[in-house]
């Protein structure tokens, strides 16, 4: 099962960029913030929030709307940074939906997609992306090979790398690289289940240096509070708020989780 979901992945990326989903004609600038100083800095929980329509372990998620509506929601409500899914195959994303945002806040953004070719990392650059993603387990699991080689590619086009991981092998992998960010994903890849517990034993008794992103299934304050004890600095949240009727207000209530 473990291969057929991270195959899938990366086969839907290689499917877009077969389909010029990536061919962009754009040049759009990224924030003037730094995300790192945002986290270092910000006496509440630091949200990035992520804007999704589908994904494959929920499907659909909410009903496509606007995405500049919903980013506007979210910033009120106190979120510091936004993910916005460019990925169409399972997703529903794009970089149009990435575009239309850029233009409308100065928040710093996270082009989140499956990067696995340099023509994705060209794109990030012109639609204007502080963050690209990159995922541990694609490099370790052999899907990719040179993870030094694309993420001096991502900072040479003046971007920032997230780079994920689901096991404490993965973070000291990470630990090595030259990544800007490390997510803990707390969603398994290899089954699509959550455990919030993930973020907890992969930072017990791991040296670390540098901010941890904690990413998927948060919902509750609580649950903030519970991460944050366990090591993470920031806090990667998607569907608990996509999904609730009034954004801006369940983004408040995790911003004020402390």
């Amino acid at each position: 099962m473990a291969e057929n979901i991270l195959r899938k992945l990366v086969n839907n990326s290689q499917m877009a960029i077969d389909e010029g989903v990536y061919e962009i004609d754009a040049n759009l600038k990224k924030s003037a913030q730094d995300f790192k100083q945002i986290i270092s800095t910000n006496p509440h929980p630091t949200l990035l929030t992520e804007i999704k329509f589908s994904s494959p372990s929920l499907g659909k998620i909410r009903t496509l709307a606007d995405p500049v509506s919903i980013a506007h929601q979210m910033i009120a409500g106190g979120s510091k940074a936004l993910s916005v899914l460019t990925q169409p195959h399972l997703f529903n994303g794009s970089p149009e939906y990435f575009m239309k945002v850029r233009q409308a806040v100065d928040v710093p953004m996270l082009m989140k997609d499956i990067m696995i070719d340099k023509v994705q990392i060209d794109a990030a650059k012109k639609i204007g992306a502080d963050y690209m993603l990159l995922i541990q387990s694609l490099f370790d699991q052999k899907f990719l090979s040179d993870i030094d080689e694309i993420i001096g590619y991502g900072h040479r086009q003046g971007l920032s790398i997230l780079l994920e991981v689901h096991t404490k092998q993965e973070l000291q992998n990470a630990l090595n690289t030259d990544a800007d960010l490390i997510g803990i994903n707390n969603r398994n890849l290899d089954t699509l289940e959550i455990d919030l517990r993930t973020t907890e034993r992969i930072l017990s008794g791991s040296e670390r240096t540098g901010l941890i992103l904690s990413e998927s299934g948060i919902d509750t304050p609580e649950d903030i509070r519970y991460l944050k004890k366990c090591g993470a600095d920031a806090f990667l949240i998607g569907s608990s708020i996509m999904k609730n009727d009034n954004i801006e207000e369940q983004v408040r209530r995790l911003v004020n989780a402390y």
